[in-house]
């Protein structure tokens, strides 16, 4: 999780305006409720009447409310009202505070007054009584009846008595001739264009909010992608094969997505569900239902099931990225070993452990759906329980008086709206672990030292030769793979100079392609040092390094394009004449001219589009036309028949006279002319000299030699 909002560090500003845009919503959502239960409650019920204090009233009411007043409130009455001199009082305050006092103070007096309207005395009759017996008299008698309702009503007496006031005010609008029915209409159709309002306003914030999340959203999936391949691309071997190919892939693709999902989970229902769910228990308290003991009880059976469900899935969707790790590692060997396969007729035995490897991830896969599948028809169970238990509480308060239907209807709501927070939550729960393993694996990534990395800024040697020679120089050089028990190479000393031909040789598994790779620095060196024109390669950077250097790989590599595109690999400054003088070298000319379109003509993904020989002479096409001080050669004329070979080679030693070449060998003919070779046996130095030399004294190199050539060969080579 902290990996997770680590990511969105850089997107604080977006955070923040999509914070904004949910509480606009939340606040709209939370509205809504309450402008229901005010249609059902005063809309319908009331007849469009708000208040129990009255906008209009007869000069003989207001008399009469004063005679159950004190004089204070009496005082704070009459300067809420002023005359037409019709006899009729307009209400004149808009003050709430005024208002809510005017409402608290009215309630019972318009309630005894309903009462004894009931009975046929209206109040200009109170009134005529009061002069008759005095107003003192009159007075005691009201306050002593108003004590007894209060005692009748219990705790229902605020609720009863809010409703019973705006039925007097009802009936002394219809009196003064007020259009009950316009009212009404006036009431519901403004109330409405409100909750429309609110409406739009919500669900403009919740699409903006939508579009910003998935904006977020797809800027990190961006980021770690890049970031993660800048990081596997100055990858040395080392770490490349501590994560493996399909692992890498897997953490760039689908650990990513993965991420990518729940930052628009977090961002419109992590941060949403808090808001809505505090602002709705907020809002139930106001209600005045006293059913708040039903959240509670809610709010338990959820996190109750949230906590069961995350203890029994999260070591599952641990284990699910492995699982998919595995899948691909399978396809992928499959699919790039398929000609193998078809030639040792293992399909059936591949597809078994294809199949077990897949059938192993849809068995975690399922356990999870299931899972998550069984929360949503638990949930419905839960809220649909407690909209039955809110119903059947109110039902008795609605009929006890202590509620009206419409504060019945918003607790529903917003119960509902608090278990809805909790199941987004419960949502995302279930999604986190996932992508908390996502994240780790990210991370485990971005986090990894990489072993080969550029000089400190001090020791940074780029600039110590004006000319670079290109003589390499191996000095009492050993290696050893990492987590290894033994070295691999053993003390290897000799120089390659420029102009001349290295060639290493030996048997297999000697080491000679590990010998090569330390030059572009694939691996480092354990002990000794490499050196460039007597600069150690590790006080190179590796751009400078990698630029001395043309290296062709044991099995060439192209990329998808246009053959043009792949012998321009090395730079943007290599012209169109050294292109095709180095195709011309590299025997490759012929070939790429008898095409139709040339050297415009596509190479598709590995070059499969290709044979082997042509791939071979492209690579090496490729390194020339760089030109390089030092040639890197793994092995890279396996695939070329002995005229091109021979061809090859001849061109190469005419382009390259100033320059170190150094090749990988397995025939022996390749090298018979180079300058000084190089017998590796087990790691170590067998001998060193020309073939003539290394006839004469190196068992070693006669025992390949007497392998490779026959007596005539032999004889005319010595």
């Amino acid at each position: 999780m902290l990996n997770i909002l680590r990511y969105l560090k850089r997107h604080v500003g977006m955070v923040v305006l999509i914070l904004a845009l949910l509480c606009v919503q939340a606040y709209c959502d939370l509205t809504l409720p309450r402008y229901t239960s005010d249609i059902v409650d005063v809309g319908i019920q009331q007849s469009g009447v708000e208040r129990v204090t009255p906008e209009q009233m007869r000069e003989s009411t207001l008399e009469a409310l004063t005679l159950f007043l004190s004089d204070e409130d009496e005082t704070v009455l009459r300067e809420a009202y002023t005359s037409d001199g019709n006899g009729v009082y307009t209400l004149a305050v808009r003050d709430k505070d005024t208002l809510d006092r005017l409402d608290e103070m009215l309630g019972l007096p318009m309630v005894a007054l309903y009462q004894m309207g009931q009975q046929g005395m209206d109040p200009a009759a109170l009134v005529q009584q009061a002069e008759q017996t005095g107003r003192q008299a009159v007075q005691s008698q009201l306050m002593a009846q108003m004590e007894a309702m209060t005692g009748q009503y219990g705790s229902a007496a605020e609720t009863m008595t809010g409703q019973m006031a705006i039925l007097f005010v009802r009936q002394e609008y219809q009196t003064l001739g007020v259009d009950l029915d316009a009212l009404q209409q006036h009431y519901l159709l403004t109330t409405g264009g409100k909750m429309l309002a609110l409406t739009l306003l919500m669900v403009a914030a919740a699409i903006t909010a939508g579009m910003l999340a998935s904006r977020v959203a797809a800027s990190v999936g961006m980021e770690l992608r890049g970031q993660v391949f800048r990081k596997v691309v100055s990858f040395s071997n080392a770490e490349i094969d501590r994560f493996s190919t399909a692992s890498l892939i897997t953490r760039s693709t689908n650990d990513i997505q993965q991420i990518q999902m729940v930052v628009v989970m977090l961002l419109r229902l992590v941060l949403y569900a808090p808001i809505i769910g505090i602002g709705g228990i907020v809002r139930v308290a106001t209600t005045r239902t006293g059913m708040g003991w039903i959240i509670a009880v809610a709010v338990g059976v959820l996190l109750a099931l949230i906590v069961v469900l995350m203890a029994v899935a999260m070591p599952k969707f641990k284990k699910m990225q492995t699982l998919i790790d595995r899948v691909n590692l399978v396809s992928r060997e499959i699919l790039t070993g398929l000609s193998v396969i078809r030639a040792f007729s293992r399909e059936e035995y591949e597809e078994k452990r294809f199949d077990k490897a897949n059938r192993d991830l849809m068995s975690t896969q399922l356990f999870t759906n299931r899972t998550m599948s069984m929360m949503m028809p638990v949930m419905m169970l839960i809220m649909n329980g407690i909209s039955a238990l809110i119903v059947w509480a109110g039902a008795h308060g609605v009929d006890l008086g202590t509620m009206q239907v419409g504060d019945m209807i918003a607790f529903i709501t917003y119960t509902m709206q608090i278990v809805m927070a909790f199941l987004m939550i419960s949502v995302v729960s279930i999604m986190l672990p996932r992508a908390g393993v996502s994240a780790k694996r990210i991370q485990e990534v971005l986090d990894t030292q990489v072993t080969i990395h550029d000089p400190e800024p001090g020791k940074n040697r780029d600039t110590s030769n004006e000319e670079w020679r290109g003589q390499v120089c191996f000095e009492d050089v050993s290696f050893r793979y990492p987590d290894a028990q033994a070295d691999v190479l053993e003390h290897i000393s000799f120089t390659a100079r420029p102009g001349e031909t290295t060639a290493i040789i030996g048997s297999t598994g000697s080491g000679k392609s590990t010998l090569l790779n330390l030059i572009p620095r694939f691996f480092d060196v354990s002990y000794g040092r490499i050196t460039i024109d007597g600069v150690d390669i590790r006080e190179l950077s590796l751009h400078k390094l990698h630029s001395l250097l043309g290296y062709v790989p044991q099995k060439g590599v192209l990329f998808s394009g246009t053959i043009e595109s792949n012998l321009k690999f090395g730079g943007a400054d290599i012209t169109d004449q050294a292109m095709r003088q180095a195709a011309a070298i590299a025997q490759a000319g012929d070939f790429i001219e008898a095409k139709p379109e040339g050297y415009q003509s596509p190479i598709a993904q590995g070059g499969g589009n290709v044979s082997g020989g042509q791939k071979q002479r492209l690579s090496i096409a490729r390194a020339i036309a760089k030109n390089p001080k030092v040639y890197l050669f793994d092995d890279s004329f396996s695939a070329l028949d002995y005229k091109t070979d021979a061809a090859l080679r001849r061109a190469l030693s005419q382009q390259v006279k100033d320059a170190a070449v150094i090749i990988v060998a397995q025939r022996i003919s390749t090298i018979l002319h180079a300058q000084q070779i190089i017998v590796l046996d087990e790691g170590k130095v067998a001998g060193i000299g020309t073939h003539e030399e290394l006839m004469a004294n190196c068992p070693t190199y006669q025992e390949i030699a007497r392998s490779q050539l026959s007596e005539a060969e032999l004889g005319g080579a010595g």
